[in-house]
């Protein structure tokens, strides 16, 4: 995967504070790829829902990632792991899991992004855009700070943070390889229609 190539990704971030029929309504309408992140829950119970996940995901296209748990990853059988600078480094991911999954990771900085690329990273996000309640304590990132890091490097790079069909048309402008949405999906009264106003803005 090269960045500024291909089709732009439709990538979801979701947990079970949503509750699972919501989760299986975007699973089953077009997700490219659906990011489990939970906090404040056992380690029992993160590998509950993850093979949830990967049960509702099976036959519909979407890759699913979990976020943190590379451990949970490789238990439950998911397509990859996106970590955070606090995680453990990608390189280690990347040994545990092996060159078939990918590994995601954060980048807030043309560093960060240079580091995660040289230890196997297959793709980036990097944000925050917009103000989120998803993860509050996000710092913003400027326009020129993100082509910054696109710029670093040569994997594909998300933009997250706050993003809605409203206010994507930023992030894609600047060239960014596909967007990282959460609320902007999973708080539609109709996820399937948002789902589809999101497709209509990637092209």
């Amino acid at each position: 995967m090269i960045h500024g190539t291909g089709k732009k990704w439709l990538y979801l971030i979701t947990d079970f504070s949503y509750g699972k029929e919501k989760i299986c309504e975007a699973v089953k309408a077009g997700i490219d790829y659906i990011q489990l992140r939970e906090k404040n829950i056992s380690s029992a119970e993160y590998l509950r829902r993850a093979r949830l996940l990967m049960e509702w995901a099976e036959n519909s296209g979407a890759k699913v990632i979990i976020n943190d748990r590379v451990d949970i990853a490789m238990l439950c059988g998911a397509d990859g792991v996106h970590l955070g600078q606090e995680d453990i480094p990608v390189m280690d991911a990347r040994r545990l899991l092996g060159a078939g999954k990918l590994v995601g990771a954060t980048a807030k900085t043309p560093e960060q992004a240079r580091a995660a690329e040289k230890e196997g990273a297959d793709y980036l996000g990097s944000g925050a855009w917009f103000p989120t309640q998803t993860k509050e304590d996000a710092v913003p990132i400027t326009e020129e700070r993100y082509r910054q890091i696109l710029d670093a490097v040569k994997i594909p790079n998300l933009a997250v943070g706050g993003i809605t069909a409203e206010n994507c048309g930023k992030p894609l402008e600047c060239g960014c390889d596909g967007l990282a949405v959460s609320e902007g999906i999973m708080k539609a009264g109709d996820i399937p229609g948002a789902i589809r106003g999101f497709r209509r803005k990637l092209g």
